[in-house]
């Protein structure tokens, strides 16, 4: 089975530079095929990595800057380019820029591990030797584990990572029918809920941290585009996202070992989280309304990495036997879980949190309702449901409203 080891690496002020170097012409390898590729669309053609990579290996002749960095990375950047193409289309990958909205942090990849030399020099140190770069030392936080199949170096901020994808040597475990079966809603306000009646939450910020970040982020808007100052600003920030991001994936790595553990089928909503935040401009029919509200509620949902608790999840269940399946999340919550009932409509919920059954008099928490009536769904199978005798205009569009 395959795993990934990520630690905190410590180069040289010489190796920092290279490696800025390396990501950069990768950068700039990846644009310009990516260009390439859109010219060809243009035309009604099509180009694969087969030709794109034997046009690399000609321009190495003409431009020296290609042969000062290792080929394998630059191979490798033309690959992941071609993966992004096959799955989302040539016109939905994005641009890989210094600065700005699409900003790319300088990340590579040696992908022939038998290049590769990983040694351990203390019990707390560890290094390995990466082509024409050298060897980097890097902090032993934990053990491989397994054979190494490939290194990535990639920078965050100020400090650089490298992380390896080794070879466990362990067959990935089967399902077990004998054990139990959960449900999970996400939400806004409880980040998680199970049909166990559990809830998992957790402030990424502190209220100290959100005071300081809106008053950098009020300094940045004043500062001077391109300045010291301004540039000073943008990386105070960044360090406390940064802080918010690291939280937040230990957070959906603990839920999902708690929530993955005894249990042999996990069902979550399948909910499209890029679709659901892209826009907070209103609707076409009434354009710039409630954009203040939507905005808002796109923070919270993205706050909440819905969709990092879910990878968090399907991670964890190759190690458990889990199995993890997705159903349609519409009405979910407006639905009564109780046998023999199953009544359906906008007045069964109260409020954000409380659940009233109009027909059975049935009362519980509303979260936890949504993902009863998700483990109900894994159950049966459903793939595309619609309840009969539901007030359309008055239902939302998923199970979190």
């Amino acid at each position: 089975m395959l795993a990934g080891r990520k630690y905190r690496a410590y180069m040289e002020d010489g190796q920092k530079e290279y490696a800025d170097t390396i990501g950069s012409v990768c950068r700039s390898v990846w644009n310009t095929a990516l260009e390439q590729r859109r010219a060809y669309r243009r035309r009604g053609a099509y180009i694969n990595y087969r030709e794109q990579a034997h046009e690399l290996a000609e321009a190495k002749q003409e431009f020296p800057w290609l042969r000062d960095v290792p080929g394998h990375c630059l191979q490798q950047a033309l690959m992941d380019l071609d993966k992004a193409c096959r799955t989302h289309g040539t016109w939905k990958v994005r641009w890989r820029g210094k600065g700005g909205r699409h900003s790319w942090a300088p990340a590579f990849r040696f992908p022939e591990g038998k290049t590769i030399r990983v040694e351990r020099i203390g019990r707390k140190w560890g290094r390995a030797r990466l082509p024409k770069i050298g060897w980097v030392k890097f902090r032993w936080s934990r053990s491989l584990g397994g054979a190494v199949r490939s290194a990535t170096l990639k920078r965050d901020g100020r400090h650089w990572w490298i992380s390896f994808l080794v070879e466990t040597g362990e067959p990935e475990k089967t399902v077990s029918l004998e054990r139990g079966r959960v449900g999970i809603d996400r939400g806004v306000v409880q980040a998680v809920a199970t049909s166990e009646g559990r809830f998992f939450d957790r402030a990424f910020l502190t209220e100290g941290e959100r005071r300081r970040l809106l008053r950098l982020e009020r300094q940045r808007a004043r500062r001077m585009l391109g300045s010291k100052r301004r540039e000073a600003c943008k990386a105070q920030i960044a360090a406390i996202r940064r802080r918010e991001r690291d939280r937040r994936r230990d957070f959906c790595a603990q839920t999902a070992a708690a929530v993955v553990s005894g249990n042999a089928l996990v069902v979550l909503e399948a909910l499209n989280t890029r679709n659901m935040t892209s826009s907070a401009k209103g609707t076409t029919k009434e354009p710039r309304r409630n954009v203040a509200q939507k905005r808002g509620l796109n923070r919270a949902i993205l706050a909440k990495g819905w969709h990092a608790l879910e990878l968090a999840v399907r991670n964890k269940a190759r190690s458990t036997g889990t199995a993890v399946i997705t159903v349609n999340p519409a009405y979910t919550s407006l639905t009564c879980p109780k046998p023999g009932c199953g009544h359906v409509h906008t007045d069964n919920r109260e409020s954000q949190a409380k659940f009233l059954c109009t027909t059975c008099g049935h009362r519980e928490h509303a979260d936890i309702v949504g993902a009863k009536n998700t483990l109900a769904r894994g159950h049966s199978g459903h793939r595309a449901w619609r309840p009969r005798g539901c007030p359309v205009d008055e239902a939302p569009t998923s199970g979190n409203p």
